[in-house]
């Protein structure tokens, strides 16, 4: 008599061959069907999915489904994702259903005793629900579990001194701590990386990593404050070449300036265009300067030094250069005074054969999010018919999660192909500018409408305690629908993270012509967020923690994605709202 188990492989093969057949005249080896058939094998169901499925039923009864199925169909249901319970657990707590997230945080905690982020969710509903009490022994518990989680340490405190206020980080600029207290800081920061991040001496050595903290202990001083030993961090941090690690005060703070006083602020706006340094908006300085008027000097230093001193502090996938432009020309209100000591005032040196100019302090905060000569549209995901032959499909982000709102890109791509294939659109422009990556789920589905071929997304992807393969391990087949036309793909130094990984497949590929600058990522990736705090001056550091290789191998580890035709926009064309990127793709159409 044939087993249970065997008739299931037996019947897995069966319809794996079926669908092999139904491919057409490809031709795959018996490696292949092997490989097909343990991929469907392992791959287990969302648990999560069948308690949506049955969202009807009191939660009561969705969580005795969910014990009845573990003790019934164990091998069938996953029940080892600990994130995908919690988040469904969040999911609640979002709406402020605290009668329906609760018990699912109880479920997790019964299912992973051992997990502090168990407790620490449990916490965060009971203190929704202004039980401090139990939201007290829930973090108390949690920060047994896990000393590094000074979140429930500050909830902890709080709780228990609800008088006692947390400093600010306006307040924390100025702040001064002890020497001793800055030096134990630095060693820790070191120690973090080292332990927590999983490729920290890929661009460095580990000479030149334990040297750069030695000389940044040798920087402080009695005086020195909060601020000035947070941009000491920033230099530790970004030398290790990974966009997703950085001191997540000083990150966070440079895009909402809420760390430096608004009069230490640069107080023009400025642009870095081909290694220039262009004043772009004068603001109350305008009776001094002029637009397009190209800085040489800043405060006795150099431009080039400056911008050398800044880069030296911004973090970047192998420290591409146009990542850090990017940043640059976003942040630079608050780079500039930082790279030159946060001087009271601000000279700067327009035409060498004119003295310094003492500028005005600022009014408002200088700031630059988006590039106007690029005309993006209103949302991440737009898609717009140019004439008859061409259409552009502009995909700002790939931050659209399974868990969440995979949906919207899936129906967005699938509703735009659909236009595509209708009107027989020749050209494809693809513009993925701007964008900071996000899920390998969209990127993968967006692959399947332009490859010819069946492919792999990841050759590797390591994290800690994974057991299954992650979505982008398996072989992808091409859609039918595909598109067939041609394909330019426009690129910037923004592209970041799962853009890298897209990219990097497009190149290996060759599946169109790319313009644009180097891309701001590539192939290798460490991802993920373990966020840890430095002991005595509470800066938080946020370290990747997981890697993500495409099957791209061929490609340089130390560089961007490299176009086919580099196109570098001019101040001009940024004064005028000219998309020199754009226009060069629709010249080569024209031709």
């Amino acid at each position: 008599m044939i087993s249970t188990k065997n008739f299931y492989s037996i019947f897995l093969t069966v319809i794996i061959c079926c669908f092999l057949a139904s491919c057409g005249n490809q031709s795959f080896s018996a490696t292949t069907v092997s490989q097909l058939t343990n991929e469907v094998q392992t791959k287990k169901l969302s648990i999560v999915a069948k308690l949506k499925e049955n969202a009807q039923l009191p939660i009561n009864q969705r969580i005795a489904l969910y014990h009845k199925l573990k003790k019934e169909n164990f091998e069938l249901y996953d029940f080892d994702n600990e994130t995908e319970l919690t988040l469904y657990g969040y999911t609640f707590l979002w709406e402020n259903n605290l009668v329906d997230a609760i018990p699912i945080f109880g479920l997790v905690i019964s299912e992973f005793p051992n997990s502090s982020n168990a407790y620490d969710s449990m916490g965060e509903a009971y203190l929704l629900a202004k039980d401090s009490v139990k939201a007290l022994q829930n973090y108390e518990k949690s920060f047994r579990m896990n000393p590094d989680n000074f979140y429930a340490e500050d909830v902890i405190e709080l709780i228990k001194h609800p008088n006692i206020k947390p400093l600010t980080p306006k307040e924390k600029f100025s702040k001064v701590y002890t020497k001793d207290d800055y030096q134990a800081d630095l060693t820790q920061l070191g120690q973090k990386l080292l332990t927590i991040h999983p490729h920290p001496l890929k661009f460095i050595s580990k000479d030149q990593f334990l040297e750069n903290i030695e000389k940044k202990k040798s920087l402080i001083t009695d005086k020195t404050t909060y601020g000035e030993f947070a941009w000491y961090c920033n230099e530790i941090i970004a030398s290790i070449g990974c966009s997703h690690t950085a001191s997540s005060t000083m990150q966070n703070d440079y895009h909402e300036y809420s760390i430096l006083p608004l009069e230490n602020s640069f107080p023009m706006q400025v642009r870095l265009v081909n290694n220039q340094l262009f004043v772009v908006n004068p603001m109350n300085n305008a009776d001094k300067v002029n637009v397009k008027d190209k800085i040489l000097r800043i405060n006795g230093i150099e431009t080039p030094k400056l911008l050398s001193i800044i880069y030296d502090h911004i973090p970047s996938q192998a420290n591409i250069q146009t990542s850090k432009t990017q940043r640059f020309n976003t942040n630079f209100a608050a780079l500039i005074p930082y790279a030159l000591g946060l001087p009271k005032s601000f000279e700067i040196v327009v035409n060498e054969n004119s003295g310094s100019i003492k500028l005005n302090k600022a009014k408002k905060m200088a700031t630059e999010l988006y590039d106007p000569s690029i005309n993006n549209c209103s949302n991440d995901l737009c898609f717009e018919m140019l004439n008859e032959s061409t259409a552009v499909l502009t995909i700002s982000s790939f931050n659209y999660y399974e868990w969440n709102n995979y949906q919207v890109f899936k129906s967005f791509l699938d509703s735009s192909m659909h236009i595509i294939s209708n009107k027989k659109i020749k050209n494809l422009i693809i513009d993925v500018r701007y964008n900071r990556g996000g899920s390998q789920h969209p990127s993968i589905y967006l692959l399947q409408h332009l490859m010819d071929k069946p492919f792999t997304y990841y050759s590797k992807v390591e994290s800690e305690g994974k057991t299954d393969k992650t979505y982008g391990e398996e072989i992808f087949q091409p859609l039918k629908n595909r598109y067939q036309g041609k394909l330019y793909f426009l690129i910037d130094g923004k592209g970041n993270s799962t853009t890298g990984h897209f990219m990097s497949l497009v190149k290996a590929h060759n599946l169109g012509t790319i313009i644009g600058e180097e891309l701001g990522s590539n192939q290798f990736c460490t991802a993920g967020q373990t966020l840890c705090r430095l002991k005595n001056t509470k800066l938080v550091i946020s370290v990747a923690n997981n890697t993500h290789i495409s099957t791209a191998l061929n490609l340089p580890d130390n560089k961007g994605i490299l176009p086919n035709y580099y196109v570098a926009q001019s101040i001009d064309d940024y004064l005028n709202r000219v998309d020199a990127v754009k226009n060069f793709a629709l010249t080569m159409i024209k031709k």
